[in-house]
């Protein structure tokens, strides 16, 4: 697929004769593949552009070229097709999420970036791709990216911890009962504590890796509580009423509304929410008798 380095040259189209078209964007880190089609489907070029806002100014200005541009289908729109769908929808463009084709397409059609983004514009203009993608520019964004660095705050401190008592287990016997039966919050304390300043032998260099898991482990803890109030913090300010729900603090609360994204209209009904979310009924298990729900449906 050719690439573009210079604003594309419109071909002036009059608004009154010009076709409508469909762009297909397969996305990359450094660069995206854009094709654009007509309403029957014909491939009328393709090009690639890089990700940066002359990038997308160019895609843009491209794809008009070859007639009214309303719709486009983004493969990635919530990694590295995200700042791509914002774009285009700030241009008044109607940004549908596109899953990656099936292995037995790409079998049948073979795997290029420009067959890829082809097939983009094509599953949108069929039918097949119908999922608005979320806009990812607002609240809940904000809500998702402190969950994000929560996440891995938890795990960094889950590690730390394990990798402390592993310590502790093949520690000097002297260090090792001086440090039995402590809580944890009380371990924490007395390893933070431990004098580090000595040799550099085996029992000195334990009390060293002690005290930096210690540290590092509290400075984890300090995170995870920041982050904790932050997010409770946004819940509050943007969607207070989801806090009153029985059983819905705010960490279930954000993971609600990240499921749901900043354009919640996108999705149609409960039931859509429910097939996002994973928790759609069986639909054996509907027509099941409930005196027999514990016997196999038949």
């Amino acid at each position: 697929m050719p690439s573009i380095t210079q604003p594309a040259a419109p071909c002036h189209i009059p608004a009154d004769t010009a076709e409508e078209i469909l762009l297909g964007v397969d996305t990359h880190k450094d660069f995206h593949a854009a094709a654009v089609v007509n309403v029957l489907g014909a491939a009328l070029d393709g090009r690639t552009f890089p990700t940066t806002t002359e990038g997308y100014r160019q895609l843009v200005a491209w794809a008009h070229s070859f007639g009214v541009l309303r719709r486009a289908g983004v493969e990635c729109t919530g990694s590295y097709g995200a700042a791509l769908a914002r774009h285009l929808r700030a241009e008044g463009i109607e940004v549908t999420e596109v899953n990656q084709p099936d292995k037995a397409a790409r079998r049948r059609r073979g795997k290029t970036d420009a067959v890829d983004a082809e097939a983009a514009a094509r599953a949108v203009l069929s039918g097949r791709a119908t999922a608005t993608a979320k806009t990812s520019d607002g609240p809940i964004e904000g809500l998702r990216l402190l969950k994000l660095a929560k996440g891995s705050a938890i795990k960094s401190r889950t590690q730390a911890i394990n990798q402390l008592k592993s310590v502790l287990i093949s520690a000097d016997a002297a260090l090792r009962e001086s440090l039995a039966g402590l809580s944890n919050p009380h371990l924490l304390k007395r390893c933070a504590e431990l004098d580090d300043s000595r040799g550099d032998g085996p029992a000195d260099t334990a009390r060293h890796v002690l005290k930096l898991l210690a540290d590092r482990i509290q400075h984890l803890t300090g995170e995870i509580d920041n982050l904790n109030k932050r997010i409770a913090a946004g819940v509050k300010a943007h969607f207070p009423g989801l806090l009153d729900t029985h059983g819905v603090g705010p960490d279930n609360a954000a993971a609600l509304l990240i499921s749901a994204g900043d354009n919640p209209d996108r999705l149609s009904s409960e039931a859509s929410f429910a097939a996002l979310c994973g928790t759609s009924p069986v639909e054996g298990i509907l027509r099941q008798d409930p005196t027999t729900a514990a016997q196999p449906w038949r």
